[in-house]
């Protein structure tokens, strides 16, 4: 399991990638949440890499 924790702001981001902080569960600054470990989740990390911190 992963915890992903939303670093930075959604606002003025793409489309995209609000939708794949939404995802993940993740909607306002601090939200914290765990993901399961498979290809799936690394790839949605990656794409939202820059406002998400792993843990």
């Amino acid at each position: 399991m992963k915890k992903i924790k939303l670093i930075k702001s959604l606002i003025g981001r793409k489309d995209s990638h609000i939708a794949t902080a939404h995802s993940f569960g993740l909607k306002k600054i601090g939200d914290i949440t765990e993901q399961p470990d498979n290809d799936a989740t690394n790839g949605k990390i990656r794409h939202i890499s820059y406002l998400i911190e792993v843990q």
